[in-house]
């Protein structure tokens, strides 16, 4: 039977990659640190995936091992598999590259000739392609040669909303129907394997920006104005009218800069944006504000979901207004349990908030940065 090790036991681990896979006969060894989850996957070997829509479903999900990411084992078990998935967030990559760099070693030195493809499934631009870099760290000239011939990381752009529904078993996932899996074809090392539902593309970058600046920046723009307004879930905060409304034309600049960058249909685009909107008023999978609004930080970063698709509209003479009051959301949220949002409003405090938000943004521009604290002391009355 085929293998493949997939960093990362949690929802999107193991309800949207994992279950890809299995469905594709893959044995799956899952790597994670939740020393719980990994001995609830090896006493089932398996678990259910429940899909939570208008019809609802259910795939089971067999063959299903786990180990710690600390273990040894896993290196054997990386340079076994054919496929290596991630799905643990852009800022964990660094820490599993070692691994992957041993496992790589252990096949030079066995002279395997066999390709292996690592995929990092992760919300950020060319995320394979980060952790390539982290893992060429760990290797020497002659593996890094071993590497460039037998060795993928194809990029890809992942779309799936798997919210922390708590279900009878932890080790069962329930996920909405729609899915999306783009992945850079010509990265792949050798034949490219089998996977169902795994779609393959040559324009990735176009595929990665139209799902992170409109649903992750919809998302986002929904989770903030909801914290602003009280409101505990996204479906709450998507049902309000205000912010439906503003939501849905905060994702139509955003879509306007994409069709002008990528060429895409503009009524293509359009519903698109309504397939997303009719998503996120899905009330079998409860979001909530908190989940979606975490890590700010990197949120407001220059080349993430709110300040890239504002320079894009920007920079091609599009309104973005509606992105404006999107950023001054996102500096409003205050969470004293998520250590990004601290260190944002300490930034804010300690350096001024004009210079915080160069800071934070990366936006040097004197005109935009008071745009976008006239929205901030908009919202700031609403909180």
């Amino acid at each position: 039977m085929k293998q493949a090790v997939m960093f990362g036991a949690g929802n999107i681990g193991r309800g949207f990659i994992g279950g890809l896979l299995a469905q594709s006969g893959y044995e799956i060894v899952f790597a994670d640190v939740n020393q719980a989850m990994l001995d609830a996957l090896n006493e089932t070997k398996g678990y259910t995936i429940f899909v939570c829509d208008t019809v609802c479903s259910e795939q089971t999900v067999e063959h299903v091992s786990a180990l710690h990411s600390a273990d040894s084992a896993l290196v054997d078990a990386i340079a076994d598999a054919e496929l290596v998935g991630t799905a643990v967030g852009l800022g964990i990559l660094p820490r599993v590259a070692p691994t992957i760099a041993k496992a790589i070693a252990k096949r030079q030195e066995l002279a395997m000739t066999s390709n292996l493809n690592v995929i990092a499934c992760e919300n950020a631009i060319r995320a394979s392609s980060q952790l390539k870099a982290s893992v060429y760290e760990h290797l020497s000239a002659d593996q890094k040669a071993y590497a460039d011939q037998y060795i993928g990381f194809p990029d890809c752009a992942v779309d799936r909303i798997v919210p922390p529904v708590t279900n009878e078993r932890m080790v069962d996932v329930s996920v909405e129907a729609f899915y999306e899996w783009s992945v850079e074809q010509s990265a792949f090392a050798g034949e490219v394997p089998t996977v169902e539902g795994m779609h393959l593309v040559d324009d990735l970058m176009a595929y990665i920006e139209r799902k992170l600046f409109t649903l992750n920046t919809g998302h986002a723009v929904t989770a903030y104005l909801g914290s602003i307004k009280g409101y505990e879930t996204l479906q709450e905060s998507f049902k309000d009218p205000a912010i439906n409304a503003f939501v849905r034309d905060t994702m139509a600049e955003s879509g306007a800069g994409l069709v002008q960058k990528h060429g895409f249909d503009p009524a293509a685009h359009a519903a698109y944006i309504e397939k997303i909107a009719a998503r996120f008023q899905n009330d079998y999978l409860v979001d909530v504000v908190d989940r979606v609004g975490r890590s700010p930080k990197r949120k407001l970063a220059s080349t993430d979901r709110l300040v890239s698709p504002l320079m894009t509209a920007k920079g091609f003479g599009l309104p973005y207004q509606h992105l404006v009051v999107g950023i001054g959301a996102a500096l409003c949220y205050t969470n004293g349990e998520d250590p990004e949002s601290v260190e944002v409003q300490e930034t804010l405090a300690t350096q001024g908030f004009m210079a915080g938000v160069s800071t934070l943004t990366g936006i040097e521009d004197a005109g935009l940065l008071n745009e976008i604290y006239s929205a901030y002391l908009a919202l700031k009355t609403l909180s």
